[in-house]
């Protein structure tokens, strides 16, 4: 992306110069080209500064670019804040849109010659346990097995070998239409000769191959949305495979919904650890595609935003104070009402070094332009679950008219907030399930406006959210649960059944 203005070029250039540790990575495992096309579009975009035009919206999006830049804020020595450059992210200019190609070609368009994969010998972990804590989900899929891969049907078995021909090949029509006749065979029990003898995980880890395949052959045909509806599936089937949360950070990059690839990344890489990946390499491309994400979602924002402030311990309420007040120096144009996420901390790619030490955690700032987004945001964040609404008398239903005027007016806007919000929050300390929740709540709301095909589609992204949670956290019986029947009525809903009795997505709703 070439930058507007001499100005923003040169307080980009001295960025680089800044984080020589981001600069190495970005050389490291990108190439030398990246800094070095950094550097001539410097130049270039030096060279048209006598014919940029003065844009009054241009130069306000240059402002919080270059605000932006800056995600760390300077220590004050009676606070409990950290003073360190290395952390602060690196410009989004320094990971070209070429590289990002790159690393999805390695690593999300990869091509596996058979399943096998799905059930590889597990790795013994040599690291010590830090402050994210192994969860017992972790020490499961390490332990030992004694089984060893399902014997996949002969019927189903030349079905996929025929579509991974036609996709080496690159007939993407004739491979998504292959490994649909794939998946229809699941579907039928026609997935492992022994079907009696084979556990669930074995047929969902055959069925979530299928999908994921399908992922990659909608992104090849630029369906974005069906390689979308296709990666939830995957991620709900087999929720430890940290390729199938890459697959889905793809998907959301071409629908330019970089929040959520944000997340998909983040958890990738968790993922990645927590199963037993060894390789720094694909960690670290799984980092930098995170920090991309973040930095695309931030800069391209145009109704709020952020700051992150490294923290060492829990920020008293005066402290948080003062961090506002950074917020408002820095970012003046953002200040019609400034909240700090109180839901738990936050972590940047930069140091999520899972396995060995405990990441940096950081407090998150956002400023809005719309004091009415800000205010509706930081009531939401108050309530013990987090549903935004504008009901006002209990067990009263909005109208059609009603839901329209809000969503138009409110819920449309706070949505990518809390998205944005959740791309560097690996958990929730508010509730466990908080986000599959807000994605079944969105989805309620959708489904109100008769936007069945997005309605759809989120709550697929909701079980998937609810699928992932074990892995990352570990959870009480009372929210296990919970989870169990929020994952119930989701699935109840995409198959037509509605049930008023006793099912606790209604409670919820109700209450």
């Amino acid at each position: 992306q070439q930058t507007g203005n001499s100005k923003k070029s040169k307080a980009a250039a001295n960025k680089l110069n800044d984080i020589p540790e981001a600069r190495q990575e970005v050389k490291k495992h990108l190439g030398d080209g990246a800094a070095k096309n950094k550097r001539e579009r410097i130049k270039m975009a030096e060279k048209k500064k006598e014919n940029q035009s003065n844009d009054v919206g241009r130069a306000s999006r240059k402002r919080k670019s270059e605000n932006n830049e800056e995600l760390a804020v300077k220590k004050e020595e009676e606070t409990t804040l950290e003073t360190s450059n290395q952390v602060i992210p690196t410009p989004l200019s320094h990971i070209p849109l070429k590289s990002l190609m790159d690393i999805e070609m390695e690593l999300v368009y990869t091509d596996e010659e058979d399943i096998s994969f799905e059930f590889a010998e597990p790795v013994a972990s040599t690291s010590t346990q830090p402050a994210c804590r192994r969860s017992k989900k972790a020490d499961a899929l390490n332990a030992p097995k004694g089984s060893v891969s399902p014997q996949i049907a002969k019927q189903l078995q030349m079905t996929l070998r025929e579509a991974s021909t036609c996709y080496r090949q690159n007939n993407y029509p004739a491979a998504a239409e292959q490994f649909s006749a794939a998946l229809e065979l699941c579907s039928k029990g026609i997935a492992i000769d022994s079907a009696y003898e084979s556990s669930p995980e074995d047929i969902s880890s055959i069925t979530s191959f299928i999908e994921t395949k399908l992922v990659a052959c909608y992104l090849k045909l630029k369906k974005p949305d069906d390689a979308l509806n296709h990666s939830h599936r995957s991620i709900i089937l087999n929720p430890a495979y940290f390729r199938n949360h890459l697959r889905q950070a793809a998907a959301f990059r071409c629908l330019e919904r970089y929040a959520e690839a944000a997340r998909s990344a983040m958890i990738a890489d968790y993922m990645y650890w927590l199963t037993g990946g060894t390789e720094q390499r694909t960690s670290k491309l799984i980092k930098l595609y995170w920090q991309a994400m973040i930095e695309e979602a931030i800069t391209r924002e145009e109704s709020f935003s952020v700051m992150y402030t490294p923290v060492v311990t829990e920020v008293k309420a005066d402290k948080k104070n003062k961090i506002k007040d950074m917020f408002a120096e820095k970012h003046p144009d953002y200040v019609q009402h400034i909240y700090t996420d109180p839901h738990g901390l936050h972590i940047l790619p930069q140091t999520a070094e899972w396995p060995s030490l405990p990441p940096q955690q950081y407090l998150l700032t956002l400023g809005f332009r719309n004091k009415h987004i800000g205010k509706t945001l930081e009531r939401w964040s108050s309530r013990k679950l987090p549903i935004f609404s504008d009901q006002k008398a209990p067990f009263t239903p909005l109208t059609m008219e009603e839901t329209k005027r809000y969503w138009d007016n409110t819920g449309k806007r706070i949505v990518p907030v809390m998205d944005f919000i959740r791309s560097t929050k690996l958990t929730d300390r508010l509730c466990a399930c908080s986000r599959g929740i807000e994605k079944l709540h969105y989805a309620s709301f959708l489904g109100r406006l008769q936007r069945v095909e997005e309605q759809s589609q989120v709550i697929n992204q909701a079980m998937a959210e609810l699928a992932t949670l074990p892995y990352l956290q570990d959870i009480s019986k009372q929210d296990a649960k919970l989870l169990q029947s929020l994952m119930a009525d989701a699935m109840d809903t995409l198959e037509g059944r509605r049930s008023d009795k006793g099912r606790v997505w209604n409670k919820i709703q109700k209450v």
